[in-house]
């Protein structure tokens, strides 16, 4: 791991509780796309988000924070970032990182803001692959709340073989998508996971039930399941 100093060049308030971080460190840097880094608020208190950029983007690093009256842990990470300019972060962490070696169609499931660990993998493995087979389920409680869904849209233009499908909670009269949990979306189209590999960012809970189900229903194997949950639960 090394730590640096990074200068904050953009901040970007994306919906009323999410913000989008970019970082211009002042040494080279490297993670494997679904690290994290580690934002340093004093010797012992460091804080983990994770990276949404590509590792190709050899500059710079992108964030999406979420933060609010609701969590002031990272509200307190925020309040630096806008108050300094500069902040301090330990790089990288995490094991739940993109196989890039594999050639096994990949799932890719975020929550709210667990969107910046798939947005990084789902880069990385564009452009190690181009043809891959490649599905990403993003929940939400609001339409707002899926906040880059126009750049995915935008992808599926450029792979065919790249399929979006935002779910929300929390529906209005003129959605016409998904509705109800991610997890059930998943379960609801796929009769089989045996041979994917599969990618998850959200609750624990979430993940939790997501490695039962999948496992137990639809023959996903535990291996090939990845997120940082899974190291805590």
């Amino acid at each position: 791991m090394t730590t640096l100093s990074c200068k904050v060049t953009s901040v970007d308030s994306i919906t009323d509780t999410v913000y989008r971080v970019r970082l211009l460190p002042d040494s080279p840097f490297s993670f494997r796309a679904g690290q994290y880094l580690m934002v340093v608020m004093d010797e012992r208190d460091k804080r983990p988000f994770s990276m949404a950029s590509s590792p190709s983007e050899k500059q710079t690093i992108e964030l999406h924070i979420g933060a609010s009256e609701l969590n002031l842990y990272a509200m307190a990470v925020m309040d630096r970032i806008l108050d300094q300019k500069v902040i301090d972060i330990d790089i990288p962490h995490g094991n739940a990182w993109f196989r890039d070696d594999s050639l096994n169609p990949m799932l890719l499931i975020a929550g709210g803001t667990g969107f910046s660990y798939t947005r990084s993998i789902l880069l990385a493995a564009l452009e190690k692959d181009p043809h891959r087979e490649i599905s990403i389920y993003w929940g939400g409680r609001e339409l707002q709340h899926l906040y880059d869904l126009g750049e995915l849209q935008a992808l599926t233009e450029r792979y065919p073989n790249l399929t979006v499908v935002p779910v929300l909670e929390q529906t209005g009269e003129n959605w016409r998508g998904r509705s109800g949990t991610v997890l059930s979306a998943v379960l609801e189209d796929f009769g089989s996971l045996a041979s994917h590999d599969i990618y998850i960012a959200g609750r624990f809970e979430m993940a939790k039930i997501a490695r039962e189900r999948f496992c137990s229903e639809r023959g996903a194997s535990a291996e090939r399941m990845y997120g940082d949950a899974f190291e805590f639960i």
